[in-house]
């Protein structure tokens, strides 16, 4: 098959494009404005005769309608996923991550395409009340500009598959570690204590609880609904059957760097504006497929911490 991936020099991009591109009967095109992924991430691609690589931005109607041409299947992963920092740039999710969504399916209407497979979020759920949280679940008050934009892009992508005869793969992450990850709470307690191993600042009072799934069974797990499922939108959460709190995996990231600091919290139950105090997502229905997860939370963060040490550059880039 021919493969588009948005945003497939970023973590989960690029993951996907290694393992599309073990097959040399798959042709994959990689689409980034490397304004967050990394050339490093493409190294081992650069080498391989069916992927090539375009740096071209979603914003950029022209060239991304004239680059996704000739494609049977586009993974869309480009996004801005500042969450934390969202309202401190609130057009930048409307631009990034729904207008590009909306021009994403505009370039795969013009050329043809009719199969995406969609980044969305376990966000989008806001502040449920009901855990673990499953896809039926009725949808709060949205409480960050990242989620909304997302439920933005579910919401085009399920009206392109009615009124164009399009397939919908969404994806509903927890957050996703391990090799190549680059942001998120893992990253920023590992850069703090880079910088100072005798203290570590928390942000909320450590009991938030989190779920998290490796990027090895994320990548499973999306090419296993992409097998088996035949319904014209297919929404599925994507996590594991566990949560930890945000105490614990700081526990599990200190034992891992053998350290021992003085742990400063700033108080409440959550770190910032649209930071959900408990993320658990019912996974039954992705389990119905035959999947499961194979490595724990613990497992996770450990893999992700032995990253980042190994590729300390990942640092200063970011």
């Amino acid at each position: 098959m021919n493969y588009f991936i948005t945003g497939g020099a970023g973590f989960i991009g690029s993951s996907m494009a290694d393992e599309l591109a073990k097959d040399p009967q798959n042709q994959i095109t990689i689409y980034d404005n490397m304004s967050t992924g990394y050339d490093e991430f493409l190294s081992g691609l650069k080498q391989k005769d069916n992927v090539k690589i375009i740096i071209g931005d979603l914003l950029d109607e022209a060239k991304l309608n004239e680059s996704i041409k000739g494609n049977d299947l586009v993974f869309h992963f480009a996004a801005n996923a500042d969450i934390r920092f969202g309202l401190e740039h609130p057009r930048k999710d409307l631009e990034q991550n729904t207008i590009a969504t909306f021009n994403v399916l505009e370039a795969m209407r013009l050329s043809g395409v009719k199969k995406i497979a969609f980044s969305s979020t376990g966000p989008v759920y806001g502040e449920p009340s009901v855990f673990p949280t499953p896809e039926d679940c009725p949808f709060p008050i949205q409480t960050s500009l990242y989620a909304s934009s997302k439920l933005a892009g579910e919401a085009m992508i399920s009206s392109y598959c009615e009124g164009f005869g399009f397939t919908g793969y969404i994806f509903r992450f927890v957050s996703i570690l391990g090799e190549r990850y680059t942001h998120g709470h893992v990253f920023d307690f590992c850069k703090q204590l880079m910088k100072n191993p005798n203290e570590l600042t928390i942000l909320g009072n450590g009991s938030q609880r989190k779920s998290y799934l490796h990027i090895s069974d994320c990548l499973n797990a999306i090419q296993t609904i992409i097998e088996k499922s035949t319904e014209p939108v297919n929404i599925y959460n994507l996590g594991t059957d566990e949560y930890c709190k945000v105490n614990q995996s700081v526990g599990w990231i200190c034992e891992c760097l053998g350290l021992k600091p003085n742990l400063i919290h700033t108080g409440g139950d959550r770190g910032w504006i649209g930071d959900n105090p408990f993320v658990f997502l019912d996974c039954t229905k992705l389990k119905k497929l035959g999947w499961t997860a194979k490595l724990s939370i613990r497992e996770s963060i450990i893999k992700t911490v032995e990253f980042l040490e190994n590729n300390k550059w990942v640092y200063e880039r970011r």
